[in-house]
């Protein structure tokens, strides 16, 4: 299908539909000034630069893109002697880094199209593509029409090679290309069609749908650690829950959290937690990786605890999972904290364990956790977090008055005991 479309365009069968400044809009006023600065110098020594993918669709759609993508003829090397703060990256396919500060403005040469020296593994994936191109051929590997527009900063102009205008006034999500080669090539672009589709609120287009749920199996083909990220992208950005119900439409979610898969229908807790962390995104606050991967070992723990030790039930639902997404340490641990912390928030034994454990950095995210359990229908810890959150977010007049009805035991001395008492006590079963 790329081949087919290529000669296309070589044949001058298939034209680019120039859209000049004044019929659209893209303003340089809704472009980040660095990206602005990279196109300027890249344009004036010599080389086409354009903005592409997902900005442009933002900027068009009205939203506010966090990341300013350029693409240019300009070759890794070249652009690296233009920019003294460029740093090259990337093996499959080298790229530069322009950075200011902490801000990175990433810059790619164009792309060729796939030849038969393309570098893929047994499943159709590409491996090795450092094979550069024209505009003509970038554009056809790219994943969706609407990620597909370029911006010329020579005039102002968006360059639309694929009827991605169309697809923007449609809120329709169209993969280029044969959709089942392009997901062979890359299976990531099942989430990111599933991630545009809950970000856009768009519709993926029946054909690029339908590969799907039969290709599911090839995400286990990505490098865990590449699959961690996408999972941050997919529930970390805003649209956790619409994310969750198309991955379980689609036959992704089981990919992703297998052990999850059984409870995921009708569940509550799962529910309550994806639309507090979207909550949470919206009013600019932190969420972490760690707590929705606690909230869906939640189930998968309690059934296996059933059968085993609470302790090797958690080690086995974070081992598994850490075979398919590899989730660094530090998120592993705090998964595990929230976990043990659970029964310890319930039973509040006496005043001198909950000043401790209000003192300790995890309390709040296991706080959060079992007020989440209550919030989804939990009766049993309902109590618990009525109790908490009293004393969380009550004076200290208050506290204390919840303090005063917790019982408080007084240690045991303990006393030196010599061998002869020792020996006294076994023999005398005391």
């Amino acid at each position: 299908m790329l081949r087919r479309l290529l000669k296309w365009f070589k044949n001058d069968v298939v034209k680019a539909t120039i859209i000049p400044r004044a019929q659209h809009g893209v303003s340089r006023n809704s472009i980040n000034p660095n990206a602005l600065k990279v196109l300027y110098r890249l344009h004036r020594a010599g080389f086409s630069a354009y903005l592409v993918g997902g900005c442009i669709r933002d900027v068009l759609l009205g939203l506010h893109p966090k990341d300013f993508d350029i693409a240019t003829n300009a070759h890794p090397e070249q652009i690296k002697d233009l920019f003294t703060n460029c740093r090259l990256i990337g093996r499959r396919f080298r790229l530069a880094h322009v950075h200011f500060g902490r801000e990175i403005i990433e810059v790619a040469t164009f792309r060729a199209a796939h030849t038969a020296d393309t570098v893929q593994n047994d499943y159709g994936m590409i491996l090795h593509d450092n094979v550069y191109g024209s505009i003509e051929e970038d554009v056809l590997r790219r994943d969706f029409t609407v990620n597909s527009l370029y911006y010329n900063i020579a005039d102002f102009s968006l360059v639309d090679f694929v009827g991605g205008m169309q697809d923007l006034q449609k809120k329709q999500l169209t993969l280029l290309g044969d959709p089942e080669t392009r997901y062979r090539e890359d299976p990531v672009r099942m989430l990111r069609a599933i991630r545009f589709a809950a970000k856009l609120g768009f519709n993926i287009h029946p054909h690029s749908a339908k590969p799907i749920v039969s290709l599911g199996s090839l995400l286990g083909n990505i490098p865990a650690a590449r699959l961690f990220e996408e999972y941050c992208k997919l529930f970390l950005t805003g649209n956790a829950a619409a994310v969750c119900i198309l991955l379980n439409e689609y036959g992704l979610f089981k990919q992703l959290f297998p052990r999850t898969q059984k409870f995921i229908a009708n569940n509550a807790f799962i529910a309550t937690a994806l639309h507090n962390t979207d909550l949470r995104v919206g009013q600019d606050k932190s969420v972490s990786p760690s707590f929705l991967l606690a909230v869906f070992g939640w189930d998968p723990l309690q059934d296996l605890a059933q059968q085993m030790d609470i302790r090797d039930a958690m080690d086995q639902v974070l081992r598994e999972q850490q075979r398919i997404m590899a989730v660094p340490r530090r998120f592993v641990s705090m998964i595990r904290d929230v976990w043990e912390m659970q029964p310890r928030l319930e039973k509040r034994r006496t005043q001198r364990q909950v000043e401790t454990l209000m003192t300790l950095t995890k309390f709040r995210a296991a706080y959060d956790f079992l007020l989440l359990r209550a919030e989804a229908g939990e009766d049993q810890v309902t109590d618990a977090a009525q109790w908490w959150r009293t004393y969380v977010e009550g004076d200290e007049q208050t506290r204390q008055r919840l303090s005063s009805k917790i019982k408080t035991t007084k240690r045991r001395k303990k006393t030196k005991s010599t061998a002869t008492d020792n020996v006294v006590n076994n023999l005398t079963g005391s």
